[in-house]
């Protein structure tokens, strides 16, 4: 998998996305199992958020929540967490990346968002789900 993050990240590619609903997720305290849509919020340190070069032991910063979408739309949770509506920067991979890939990546994302001179917010959204029978791992930056 190191070699397809790495082919990955010689090809990436920053997008913007305009998320016009929120994604609501059912707050959980269990790490990801299977094959269900499971988002990871974290807050970076301010000093690191907007830094051209972070460190990379300080990312992704202290998690704020975990959510799983494995209810009915109908039948909310009692407690549920957001992938808020909003603009974002985003990128995308079609594989379950492990923790160190997908930090390589939001630091990429932050670079490049950096030098096109957006000002992301310390909020970052990890989101695994699947798409065609195939893993998939989102990266969301809030920016303004």
């Amino acid at each position: 998998m190191e070699n397809a993050t790495v082919f990955y990240m010689n090809n990436f590619s920053l997008m913007k996305l305009e998320l016009l609903a929120p994604l609501v997720y059912a707050k959980t305290t269990e790490l990801f199992r299977g094959n269900e849509d499971f988002l990871l919020c974290f807050e970076i340190d301010p000093a690191q958020s907007r830094s051209i070069e972070p460190e990379k032991e300080c990312f992704p910063g202290n998690l704020v929540f975990m959510g799983r979408q494995n209810f009915q739309s109908g039948d909310l949770p009692a407690e549920t967490v957001l992938l808020p509506a909003g603009k974002y920067l985003f990128v995308q991979c079609r594989e379950a990346l492990e923790q160190p890939q997908w930090i390589d990546l939001a630091i990429e994302q932050q670079k490049d968002g950096l030098w096109e001179r957006h000002k992301p917010e310390n909020r970052l959204y990890v989101r695994f789900l699947f798409e065609d029978g195939s893993p998939v791992t989102q990266i969301f930056r809030p920016f303004f």
